[in-house]
């Protein structure tokens, strides 16, 4: 069975950093799509960041410029740097994985971000 895993979550103050991480129990990992979505309370899950297997990164607008995701194959991990957090980045994220018709998701981390 395919699990996600994601850590890093928590309180931060504006402005402040955090970084998730993720690992993957995914056979072949490195031809998985990996991604990173959010979830605020009464709103709907959206994208955040993604990586393809080649590396080709993307990214919402509103976390251009300040989050970075990248991958250790090696590792089966997909990170997402946080950097110039602001409190409407306060939402649970989520650990993605896609190929073709397969996804998993990880069961997600809070990250608040409050003074």
């Amino acid at each position: 069975q395919v699990q996600l895993v994601e850590s890093g979550g928590g309180l931060v103050q504006p402005g402040g950093s955090l970084r998730l991480s993720c690992t993957g129990s995914l056979n072949d990992f490195s031809i998985y799509t990996m991604g990173w979505f959010r979830q605020a309370p009464g709103k709907q899950r959206e994208q955040v960041a993604t990586i393809s297997s080649g590396g080709r990164t993307n990214y919402r607008d509103s976390v251009e410029g300040r989050f970075t995701i990248s991958r250790d194959n090696a590792a089966n991990a997909v990170n997402l740097q946080m950097n110039s957090l602001k409190p409407e980045d306060t939402a649970v994220y989520y650990c993605y994985a896609g190929r073709l018709k397969s996804s998993y998701w990880g069961q997600g981390t809070q990250v608040t971000v409050s003074s």
